[in-house]
């Protein structure tokens, strides 16, 4: 049964009768459960899982829409949250078994800043899918300093520097440049401040450690947090300017005709690392079965949806359409999923990896990714005090667990339901990734020295500053 916000798997006697019968007949190589004998039965096989009404949450509802749970032997609840604290507070509580999260969310909290919990992540979700979206109003302002192309569309990628003399203009006239992102540990903060930053605007500075969690420390533009359904209406009612957001908030904004995106997080950063699926430390070590298990389910779905060129995508996109998953409208959805983004109306340009769930190691958490985090956190200041390069590392360790992972991935490859070379090459892989020097800002990002990479900015706090 189907409800809006909510999908409810009903179990029946008879059926979970006839499950355990199948269970029990291994001999039946037939079974979606013949490999239960090498894995081990799920110890927990009724599960709630939460999500944020976001395009990137596909591989949950494919896992579920495909029979990818169910052929696990989990029976999954799947339930939309109202913003992003409350969704980590109900995996914190227990309400929920696991969820879609921003990659910061089990970082900061195995971190302490915030509610302090030990949440890990065995689950890359997706890589790039955000986009930084500003008013019609200020894209008026910015086009003047802008290069054309011979068509006269704007030349892409669109740096802040285009930006700086609107902000500028509006803090001589005494007014303040609100903008608005997700979460103070999402990365659409960091991707915005990231922006900012590197066009020459300060986007401020947090300092937990004084009680100062605004993140608008001497800043420029002012970030504020918005819940991501919120975005197009906040910006239409002229709260914010602008916003960077997931989608499809950023389409929506070109649909209602209220905005304009300037950038996507691919310009930004190519191939960023954007939601984990997050669980509590406790859950994997009560449960490790069911870990792998739905760890398995998320990992063909998430092929699925990259398979054959993205053959998949317009089917995944009606589904996402329905109330109980996103809720926006089929075309405003498929604008990104398929391959494209549309910037000014009409501009319709191919970005075929906006979304990418599979292609690239997109699903395997790299501690690299987890480091570049941290080195966000503490460039802006949510972490106060320099820490040394071995702190990074064991941090990205401690939440990061490709371990889980790689069994998870090869008993698919046993199994025959995936391929080796879909994977990275698990005997030599140490968890990071090479030198990354696709930013918009050409600054290279190197995992293993996280300080001397913190050092290059021009604006950010380096080693040995404290607020």
């Amino acid at each position: 049964m189907k409800q809006d916000g909510i999908v409810r798997v009903l179990i029946k006697r008879s059926k979970l009768a006839k499950l355990t019968t199948a269970l029990a007949v291994l001999t039946i190589t037939v079974s979606p459960f013949s490999h239960a004998e090498k894995l081990g039965y799920p110890e927990k096989e009724e599960l709630t899982f939460g999500f944020i009404k976001l395009t990137d949450m596909a591989p949950i509802a494919i896992a579920y829409e495909n029979g990818y749970f169910e052929d696990e032997g989990l029976y999954v609840t799947i339930e939309s949250q109202a913003n992003w604290k409350v969704l980590l507070d109900g995996v914190i509580d227990g309400r929920l078994d696991g969820a879609h999260m921003l990659a910061g969310q089990p970082i900061a909290a195995t971190m302490g800043f915030g509610t302090k919990a030990h949440i890990i992540t065995p689950f890359s979700m997706d890589l790039n899918g955000n986009g930084i979206t500003v008013s019609n109003e200020i894209w008026q302002q910015m086009k003047p300093h802008i290069p054309k192309m011979a068509d006269g569309r704007p030349v892409h990628p669109i740096k802040a520097d285009a930006l700086k003399p609107v902000l500028e203009k509006y803090k001589a006239d005494g007014k303040p440049f609100n903008m608005g992102m997700v979460f103070p540990v999402s990365t659409h903060n960091y991707e915005l401040r990231y922006w900012l930053a590197a066009g020459g605007i300060h986007p401020g500075y947090y300092a937990p450690h004084k009680g100062d969690t605004s993140g608008k420390i001497d800043a420029e533009a002012f970030l504020s947090v918005t819940p991501p359904p919120q975005m197009p209406a906040t910006l239409e009612a002229g709260t914010i300017y602008g916003y960077c957001v997931g989608e499809p908030w950023n389409q929506q904004a070109v649909t209602k005709g209220i905005g304009v995106p300037v950038i996507t997080d691919y310009e930004i950063w190519k191939n960023n690392p954007e939601k984990v699926f997050g669980i509590t430390a406790e859950f994997a070590e009560k449960y490790p079965n069911t870990t792998i298990r739905l760890t398995r389910a998320m990992i063909r779905a998430a092929k699925w949806l990259d398979e054959n060129d993205n053959a998949n995508r317009p089917a995944a996109v009606k589904i996402l359409a329905q109330s109980n998953y996103v809720g926006a409208d089929y075309d405003v959805i498929a604008n990104s999923m398929t391959g494209t983004f549309e910037y000014e109306k009409g501009d319709k340009r191919e970005v075929p990896d906006f979304n990418v769930f599979f292609r690239y190691n997109a699903t395997y958490p790299y501690y690299s990714d987890a480091i570049w985090y941290l080195t966000q956190m503490r460039r802006w200041g949510q972490i106060a005090e320099d820490k040394p390069d071995s702190w990074y590392r064991d941090m990205a360790k401690n939440v990061y667990r490709p371990d889980i992972y790689t069994k998870a991935a090869q008993s698919l490859i046993a199994e025959g339901l995936m391929k080796a070379e879909e994977f990275p090459d698990f005997a030599s892989e140490d968890g990071y990734k090479g030198l990354q020097d696709d930013f918009i800002d050409g600054v290279v990002f190197d995992g293993k020295k996280p300080n001397a990479y913190i050092n290059q900015f021009p604006i950010g706090l380096k080693q040995g500053d404290v607020l």
